[in-house]
């Protein structure tokens, strides 16, 4: 409700003008006027708004390259422990034949390559810090460590007017 003053400071009620809330007169998160100036209020209405229900923790994305390296490493972990199994049927079991089993189990570990995770983590970031850093596409953010080898499956690229990737 706005109220003008006479020209005696006191209150003219004859000029009292009122505008309901709605939707022209109505500012969102992260606006911006261009011109005048606006005085407002801010009203918390809990989670349960645009802005904070949009919101959301950034998540790890798993890319083919992890699903074929787990799948890859979980059938290198049967075969070791089938092939310790074999060792220890050739040996013969003995007292301690468990002990034997483990025994074996550790000599074949080097069969699961478990640098081969750490020099593909380790490549992911090198990539997306090139990416980032690559002069000839300024202004260019990578926002998850799967973006390498998502660029190198990429078959068809489809833009917008606007040159919205998609």
């Amino acid at each position: 409700m706005f109220k003008s003053e006479g020209s005696n400071g006191q209150d003219d009620k004859s000029e009292e003008y009122r505008e309901a809330l709605s939707l022209e007169n109505t500012l969102w998160a992260n606006t911006f006027v261009a011109a005048g100036s606006v005085t407002g209020i801010v009203i918390y209405t809990g989670k349960e708004t645009r802005s904070v229900m949009n919101t959301r923790e950034s998540r790890y994305k798993f890319g083919l390259v992890d699903s074929e390296l787990n799948f890859l490493t979980k059938v290198c972990f049967v075969l070791m422990c089938f092939l310790a199994f074999l060792i220890l049927l050739a040996k013969g079991f003995s007292e301690y034949w468990m002990l034997d089993y483990f025994r074996f189990v550790l000599l074949l570990s080097s069969i699961i390559p478990i640098s081969l995770r750490v020099n593909l983590d380790a490549a992911k970031i090198l990539f997306a810090y090139n990416i980032n850093n690559d002069e000839e596409i300024e202004g260019t953010v990578t926002r998850n460590s799967t973006i390498p080898e998502e660029l190198g499956r990429v078959q068809f690229i489809l833009s917008d007017k606007t040159g919205t990737l998609t």
